[in-house]
């Protein structure tokens, strides 16, 4: 089992991310204003995008993550290398997908975007 990879960002994958995270932020926020209990899609959302980072910080080949490799886009760094393709949500009209590859540098994984299904 691989371990302790650093998660390095494409800046599109890091905007997304921050997007999210401020959507998960600013309901949970009104949610917690308007005293309702139950947690917003944005929140769930961002809560999921963390645990697959996790996961695929700690285990690229996770079972959780469903990781396989995806060859619609192309590598940042190495062209020709493989580029992998992550479950954020399952059996979700429009469930969200990791794409990330291994680099630049060993023990490190670039996260590509973070996407919702088309």
């Amino acid at each position: 089992m691989v371990t302790g990879l650093k998660l390095v960002w494409t800046p599109v994958a890091e905007r997304t991310f921050n997007e999210l995270k401020a959507a998960a932020i600013k309901t949970k926020t009104a949610r917690e204003t308007g005293n309702a209990k139950k947690a917003t899609k944005q929140e769930g959302l961002f809560k999921q995008v963390v645990k697959c980072l996790s996961f695929l910080e700690c285990n690229p080949r996770h079972p959780g993550l469903q990781t396989h490799e995806f060859t619609s886009i192309e590598h940042p760094y190495k062209k020709g290398e493989k580029v992998f393709e992550a479950y954020v949500q399952d059996k979700t009209p429009g469930a969200y997908r990791l794409f990330w590859c291994y680099g630049p540098e060993q023990g490190q994984i670039t996260v590509i975007a973070i996407t919702p299904h088309p």
